[in-house]
């Protein structure tokens, strides 16, 4: 077992809305620790700079007395002393995580990203709640109470994780822009999208082998039509992959050539609709 690849050993099955398992690997905390490192690293510049542009604002306001300088940059400094810690410990960690695809620029380094345990991508609410309790993990040293629960925990969560519900899982690299895109809600992951055109009006299917399914399998397939945008793009194509298999096969036939599964399922729920088959 020693010599088992991470992705190997710390395997976590998901079974999800759709009735499919899906295999993740789990972030170990050796990982974790270095993408945070990188992260105080980045926050520590950030700072520096945010220092330095206040010092030379200050420099460059001639017009006031030397006293009112003094007494305008103490107020300055102690409010950015102030909210610093909250910004760089709770907004950098939760506005990343839940608008940058679960990932902080050291998670994305190390290829680790957040996910929420149901498998969906995590939203704004549990970035929130997740990145409240760090304040805790962190304590009484460097995240001493946050490794702890690393270890002792089969999901490897630290408390943010438990009670956000959340898991850190390596991830591919992928290239994605920091801001979504499309009229997605903000929740949903920054991927390219997979470009695919949309069914016809007509699904072409045929009404017998349509009628094979019923009422439980179109919910299914809404439900991933439905849900598919929050998924990482792996994930999704995995998904459609196998619900598309699992519906054909009731039909009895195969998903017909030339057709991706997204669009075979998207013209299943047509054709559904098309027959009336919803008992």
């Amino acid at each position: 077992m020693g010599t088992q690849p991470l992705e190997l050993r710390d395997q976590l099955s998901i079974d999800t809305p759709e009735l499919v398992s899906i295999d993740l690997p789990v972030a170990g905390i050796g990982s974790r620790c270095v993408a945070v490192l990188i992260d105080y690293i980045l926050q520590g510049v950030a700072l520096w700079i945010g220092i330095l542009l206040i010092a030379l604002m200050d420099r460059q306001n001639p017009g006031s007395t030397p006293a009112v300088r003094s007494a305008t940059a103490y107020k300055v400094g102690e409010a950015v002393a102030i909210a610093t810690p909250f910004v760089l410990h709770w907004g950098y960690f939760t506005l990343f995580e839940a608008f940058w695809n679960g990932q902080t620029p050291g998670k994305r380094l190390m290829k680790l990203r957040v996910i929420q345990q149901s498998g969906r991508t995590l939203g704004l609410f549990e970035s929130m709640a997740r990145n409240l309790i760090r304040f805790i993990d962190m304590l009484p040293v460097f995240y001493f109470i946050g490794a702890i629960c690393v270890f002792v925990t089969r999901r490897q969560q630290r408390l943010g994780d438990m009670v956000a519900g959340t898991l850190v899982v390596h991830s591919k690299p992928v290239d994605t822009p920091f801001a979504p895109s499309g009229s997605r809600t903000f929740t949903a992951p920054s991927f390219e999208r997979l470009v695919e055109d949309a069914p016809q009006k007509s699904s072409g299917l045929q009404a017998d082998a349509v009628g094979r399914l019923h009422q439980e399998d179109l919910h299914m397939i809404d439900n991933f039509l439905d849900r598919r945008l929050d998924l990482p793009m792996e994930v999704r194509s995995n998904l459609a992959q196998k619900l598309a298999k699992r519906m054909a096969a009731k039909m009895g036939q195969e998903v017909p050539a030339g057709m991706s599964d997204e669009t075979f399922l998207e013209s299943l729920a047509i054709g559904m609709r098309e027959h009336s088959i919803m008992r």
